[in-house]
């Protein structure tokens, strides 16, 4: 019998790109899988930022956005 095997969305910006990822796993594990520091990104599901400790898993789209910062000149 095959297995098919399902994968959740990951939604990377600059550049933007979508990449399959195998779950589940938390946020930390996550981003090591994708070799990004964390302090560099926002991680997004639904609207709502995850910390690394949070569990992500295949039925997840998850949004990873770098953290902008500018000042006042």
């Amino acid at each position: 019998m095959a297995t098919t095997l399902v994968a959740m969305k990951v939604k990377l910006r600059n550049p933007d790109r979508i990449v399959d990822v195998s779950g589940p796993k938390n946020v930390a594990a996550l981003l090591a899988e994708l070799e990004i520091v964390p302090e560099a990104v926002l991680v997004i599901r639904d609207s709502t930022l995850l910390t690394k400790d949070e569990a992500v898993s295949e039925k997840d789209e998850i949004e990873v956005r770098p953290v902008l910062s500018g000042g006042a000149r």
